[in-house]
């Protein structure tokens, strides 16, 4: 009896922090059927209905959260302790699962953490690329990069890359039948290569600022439209528009010729990568290995 509650208390918590039994299945690796089951054999044994469920969504009832308020404690306790016992292992194990965007995964993450690869045989990365905001509890990541001023409050947030900036580039065959832009309104007159995100299908606006300070936000027109930076790049390399691509991924094409930037003025830094995680986690011997690797120093 107290192996069964233990699991269906556990099946509770899960399904209770997701919000969602397709999530908690996935999280639990076990079908919405078996977990719908555990759930309703725990109700019938209680006698109490612990969660109220609609077609959209799923929350605790009042007796769900009570119950849920003595388990969470335990439950946070047990898996430090299991934690602190794997950390007193001589080697960190374990996998550390990190959703970012292409452009991340390239310059900063699998630079920093390739090595980590051979240093410890034992423990696992995955990346996983998004361009959307992805919920790390969601995607099951333990960790998520985003620029700095674009982390949700609530999150540990550490710097783990230089300041970035956002230019527009094209090809010099472009500039010569086209013109060049003077000011972001000029896009308008423009071929650009759009980036879609996958939050909601939504097209990235273009993102300028005057020379007060004052945000320009341009929606742009144009044939082509990728989910991702790389094929953009490579598309304005190619002369088929204008793109807004990060000034360290173009370096490279500006420096040999193949790229010319425009609208210079109307492109203002801001802050680097950082990479965010909840902060009532407490980090494995390998996800501190992995914030050792990332930690940017000036």
């Amino acid at each position: 009896m107290l192996r069964e509650n233990i699991n269906d208390l556990i099946a509770l918590a899960a399904v209770a922090e997701e919000r969602s039994f397709t999530r908690a299945a996935a999280r639990l690796n076990v079908s919405q059927s078996a977990l719908s089951h555990k759930i309703k054999s725990l109700e019938q044994r209680l006698g109490l209905r612990l969660l109220t469920r609609t077609t959209r969504s799923v929350a605790p009832t009042l007796e769900g959260e009570d119950l849920l308020a003595t388990l969470n404690p335990c439950f946070e306790k047990i898996e430090a302790r299991l934690m602190a016992l794997n950390d007193a292992r001589d080697e960190p194990t374990g996998t550390v699962r990190i959703v970012a965007v292409e452009y991340a995964i390239d310059t900063i993450l699998w630079p920093k953490l390739a090595p980590l690869l051979k240093d410890y045989p034992k423990m696992n990365l995955e990346f996983v690329m998004d361009y959307g905001y992805t919920d790390l509890a969601s995607s099951q990541c333990d960790a998520g990069v985003r620029y700095g001023d674009q982390v949700s409050d609530g999150m540990i947030a550490m710097k783990i890359g230089p300041e970035e900036r956002m230019i527009c580039v094209a090809a010099p065959g472009y500039f010569e039948v086209a013109g060049r832009p003077e000011t972001p309104q000029d896009l308008s007159d423009h071929r650009c290569i759009n980036l879609r995100l996958s939050t909601h299908g939504a097209l990235y606006a273009w993102e300028f600022e005057d020379a007060d300070g004052h945000e320009i936000n341009v929606k742009v027109q144009g044939q082509l439209c990728f989910n991702t930076i790389h094929p953009i790049l490579r598309a304005a390399v190619d002369g088929h528009g204008l793109a807004l691509v990060p000034d360290r991924l173009a370096a490279k094409d500006i420096a040999e010729g193949r790229l010319e930037v425009c609208l210079d003025d109307y492109c203002p830094s801001f802050p680097g990568f950082h990479l965010y995680y909840p902060s009532r986690q407490r980090p494995s011997s390998a996800f501190q290995v992995v914030l050792d690797a990332l930690r940017h120093r000036d």
